[in-house]
């Protein structure tokens, strides 16, 4: 049969749809959908038959099964569950933390309906969605204030735009670090408005060079946790403690991104390179930043917490309006805290 033969039996869409099989795919699925699927089907055996050609006659019954497949594809989420065997627990493209049944619920239960998100129930006027969770935060952590955006890099940009902007942050060289999707920390610091300056070398960095390079345009010292990568052998760093001292001298703020941030001291399990943030902020840290899905099992978010005048600070920036968290992320944060309050409990509750 020849090639304009075999086109010219090709059914037409509205053929296609006005039969049984047509009527039923209909009744499943959006008429759109349904019409995307058959044209795609039928545009590509058009191509196949330009090409090659189709030995024998055209395949009507197998056009009616790619279109059906073709259906099911287009009509299937994306987004699905999956079994993690890689080897690696918080898999940052595996969806990192998975989130305890608690966590679940609470979200469920604020979906469903309308919440008091931003609305004080007890005085019957607009209220702040990050009430909702500071007080848990500001229990369990030890800091005076608390503040939830929907990311840690999102929480190092909004901090750095906040107190640096226009003047420098004093970084080590060795913790210019790169996570995954290239979030890089001198890029973040473009994006914010602060400027970079770098002391130390990659492998040993002095309490003398921080000192060295302060000057009345330093806004910042910053202390970044090697979250992804370890430096050994001939090596030294700056403690926060230290860190902090030397900002209380100058009057210079001092900020740290803990990068995944753990509520549980790992010492007990033999991890002994993993801060708890309980203990960064009693090291004097002003300003702590961290993320709510990794080690902490939460959803995705960034935490920032420290000084209530430097976090009322930050809520004051407009920029928080475009990070800012919505009611699930708020109602999963809350459920994985307060599983907190009880640390046996949330270390079987809470599955990563």
């Amino acid at each position: 049969m020849t090639k304009q033969k075999l086109l010219s039996k090709i059914p037409s869409v509205d053929e296609l749809v006005k039969n049984p099989r047509g009527e039923k795919w209909l009744k499943r699925h959006p008429r759109r959908t349904v019409l995307k699927a058959i044209r795609t089907v039928l545009d590509a055996k058009r191509k196949e038959i330009l090409k090659q050609g189709l030995a024998g006659e055209l395949p009507i019954d197998q056009i009616s099964s790619d279109i059906g497949k073709e259906i099911s594809r287009l009509a299937a989420y994306r987004l699905k569950p999956l079994i993690n065997a890689s080897g690696v627990v918080i898999h940052t493209n595996l969806g990192r933390a998975v989130l305890s049944d608690k966590a679940k619920e609470n979200m469920l239960h604020v979906a469903g309906s309308y919440s008091n998100l931003e609305y004080e129930l007890s005085q019957g006027k607009r209220g702040k969605r990050y009430s909702h969770i500071k007080d848990i935060i500001k229990e369990l952590s030890g800091a005076e204030d608390a503040l939830v955006v929907n990311n840690n890099a999102a929480a190092v940009l909004i901090c750095l735009n906040t107190f640096a902007k226009d003047m420098e942050v004093i970084v080590s060289r060795g913790e210019l670090v790169e996570i995954g999707g290239s979030f890089r920390i001198p890029e973040i610091m473009e994006s914010s408005g602060a400027i970079l300056r770098e002391v130390g070398t990659t492998n040993k960095t002095h309490l003398s060079d921080y000192e060295n390079a302060v000057s009345g345009n330093i806004a910042l010292l910053l202390k970044v946790h090697q979250s992804n990568y370890k430096l050994l052998g001939f090596t030294e760093e700056v403690s926060i403690k230290e860190l902090v001292k030397l900002g209380r001298t100058y009057m210079i703020p001092v900020m740290t991104d803990l990068g995944s941030g753990c509520m549980i001291d790992l010492r007990q399990y033999g991890i002994y390179d993993e801060p708890a943030v309980q203990d960064v902020v009693r090291s004097g840290a002003d300003i702590v930043t961290f993320s709510g899905d990794k080690l902490l099992g939460g959803p995705q978010c960034g935490i920032i917490l420290g000084k209530k005048k430097f976090i009322q600070k930050v809520q004051e920036n407009p920029l928080l309006r475009a990070v800012r968290v919505d009611k699930l992320t708020l109602a999963a944060l809350e459920a994985t805290f307060m599983q907190y309050l009880d640390e046996e409990r949330a270390c079987k509750e809470i599955p990563t």
